[in-house]
């Protein structure tokens, strides 16, 4: 039985109780969210029996993070995707993505789900495509065949553009950026080669009895996500989200796990109203965004601009932020570029559980802050999402032996730190009350 099959039965399975630990909530809440749809605990029970930690993906726990990883058909190993894997988990990714191409990918991919304690992810399709000479040589069966590979070795979730059909592609055709998701172009490509259906919409029951097998997770794959500002919240995008919505009932009543894969490149004032439809539309599924990118003239720094976008949509109820990072369409991130998109949604996602208020969200800022006014340097950086670049900082500027125990920093230096300053205001009221 999936955890959603379980979850309706009234049974609290052990993953369940699990992420209650780790979310601070009751195991009978976690149970409620799963059995109505609103969480989703990515675990396949291949990857269980090989370590997995299990999280909860929803409304009603903290905003998790994925991170892509995955060589390309240019560059990059297993080592270096191995070394990508460990870095975005040392800082703090809840989920990871394979996206390899090129050769190999399956030795890859096993490598990373026996690494990783964390749920994984693919899209399947790339796996298919690497495998032929065109995506027109595409037979359905050659897909589910992949499906049910990648499922065997224990893959956790995976986004299949089922939603994307053959009447939506014409919708692109303004586009200033045309169909900019991987999964979704190639797709469309089949049905304008064949003429026919989306395969992965006909077959849909077939691959909800592969994923139910593994108790796989869907990721619905935005096949039609707005590639920028111009492109954003047009016929083509809601068209694709509707159908999002019927599969997602259909899916769910195969006792099969849904979350909703969203855009993309979103101005801000049109966030909150992507998250409300989505949840209209697709009875409150846990909502996975990429970014959204906020405006289209930062390259090199879309990790910013997207982290903006990731906090605002997780305020307004996004459950997981997939990271952008600084290489965002430039190239194939480096380590330090993992480094980077992590800890920037990080931040995004913390600062949007503090918004919501959720349990225990403040809790570090408050320490830190106390920590900062006390002068603890060390309780400072412990405390950072980021220790090992805000030691650096400071002893880049401030060397001198003994500066852990300094009550200032350079910016302000020994006459002018405001906090200083207030401790002494501080004594001198207490001497003025005696």
């Amino acid at each position: 039985m999936t955890q959603l099959e379980q979850a309706k039965a009234g049974t609290i399975t052990p993953e369940m109780q699990y992420v209650a630990g780790c979310e601070g909530l009751e195991p009978e809440r976690i149970r409620d969210e799963v059995a109505r749809g609103r969480m989703v605990i990515p675990a396949n029970r291949v990857h269980i029996e090989k370590g997995l930690k299990p999280i909860g993906i929803g409304i009603a726990a903290r905003t998790k993070i994925n991170a892509n990883i995955g060589k390309s058909a240019l560059s990059s190993d297993t080592t270096c995707e191995l070394e990508k894997l460990y870095v975005a988990l040392k800082h703090g990714a809840d989920t990871v993505m394979d996206l390899s191409t090129g050769e190999d990918i399956d030795a890859v991919r096993a490598r990373i789900i026996e690494a990783a304690a964390v749920p994984v992810g693919t899209v399947p399709l790339y796996q298919v495509v690497q495998q032929l000479d065109d995506i027109g040589d595409m037979r359905p069966k050659d897909f589910l065949d992949v499906v049910e590979q990648q499922a065997r070795q224990g893959v956790d979730y995976m986004t299949i553009h089922c939603a994307l059909l053959k009447e939506h592609v014409p919708l692109t055709e303004k586009r200033v950026t045309g169909i900019v998701s991987r999964g979704g172009s190639l797709v469309a490509k089949w049905m304008m080669l064949h003429g026919e259906e989306n395969p992965f919409y006909t077959r849909f029951d077939d691959l909800c009895d592969i994923m139910r097998e593994y108790d796989v997770t869907w990721s619905l794959g935005d096949g039609l996500r707005p590639g920028s500002l111009a492109d954003a919240c047009d016929e083509a995008q809601f068209a694709e989200l509707k159908v999002m919505g019927e599969l997602t009932h259909r899916a769910r009543k195969r006792n099969c796990q849904v979350m909703i894969e969203g855009p993309g490149h979103v101005p801000m004032h049109e966030i909150e109203r992507n998250i409300k439809l989505e949840m209209e539309l697709c009875d409150e599924a846990p909502f996975y965004v990429l970014g959204p990118v906020v405006t289209d003239i930062a390259p090199g720094y879309d990790h910013i601009t997207s982290a903006i976008g990731g906090a605002m949509a997780a305020w307004h109820g996004a459950a997981m932020l997939c990271y952008v990072t600084p290489k965002e369409h430039l190239g194939l991130p480096n380590l330090e570029d993992v480094h980077q998109g992590v800890i920037a949604y990080k931040i995004a996602a913390h600062a949007a559980d503090v918004a919501r208020g959720r349990i225990g969200a403040r809790d570090r800022d408050d320490a830190l802050s106390r920590a900062r006014f006390a002068f603890d340097w060390p309780e400072q950086f412990r405390l950072s999402l980021d220790p090992e670049t805000a030691q650096r900082m400071r002893a880049e500027t401030l060397s001198e032996a003994g500066s852990e125990k300094t009550h200032y920093c350079s910016m302000c230096g020994p006459k002018f730190c405001s906090m200083k300053t207030t401790e002494d205001l501080r004594k001198l009221g207490v001497r003025g009350e005696g």
